[in-house]
């Protein structure tokens, strides 16, 4: 019975099995079969190492200069926050987000956008949003939610006051474009 556990246990891997210790030599015995060589004389295979001339830097300071704004902004002063006039905000209630195009040519003009998506399946809607987020952020601008599926794009050069918010939020406000 000792002998079936024994087994059992080699074979799980948990004793040794003493059936393989003579098959195996010892590290750094060589084999009986091999003749040792002697060492050979290596021979550098490089010349005798010439000295370079001495290289000056390929690159010089430059004076100072101040950097050039990014081209969405080159025309338009980031540091200027302008109030947004509340008659040249647009309202858009999309019905397919073929719609898009509209929401990103007011916004890329510089024109706050309204974007009211309560008519929109709910993939579309999604899309809708992602997209505008891909245009606040290439643009520089910012992105409000105003209401449930109501949300407010604003140009980074301008702010919609706190007052107008209420009232878009509210519902009563409407293009007047």
């Amino acid at each position: 019975m000792a002998g079936a556990i024994r087994k059992a246990a080699a074979w799980f891997g948990l004793s040794d099995d003493g059936r393989y210790d003579d098959q195996y030599r010892a590290y750094g015995e060589p084999e009986e079969n091999y003749l040792m060589a002697e060492p050979e004389e290596v021979q550098p295979s490089y010349s005798a190492v010439t000295q370079l001339p001495e290289r000056r830097p390929a690159v010089r300071p430059v004076p100072d200069q101040p950097e050039p704004e990014p081209p969405a902004t080159q025309n338009q002063n980031q540091n200027q926050q302008q109030l947004a006039d509340i008659s040249r905000i647009v309202s858009v209630r999309p019905r397919s987000y073929n719609e898009a195009r509209v929401i990103g040519e007011n916004f890329r003009d510089g024109i706050p956008v309204i974007m009211n998506l309560c008519d929109m399946a709910e993939g579309d809607d999604k899309r809708l949003v992602d997209f505008a987020a891909g245009l606040i952020f290439g643009l520089r601008g910012n992105i409000e939610r105003v209401s449930n599926k109501v949300f407010l794009l604003c140009p980074h050069n301008l702010t919609v006051g706190p007052e107008d918010k209420e009232r878009i939020a509210s519902g009563g406000f409407f293009n007047q474009s």
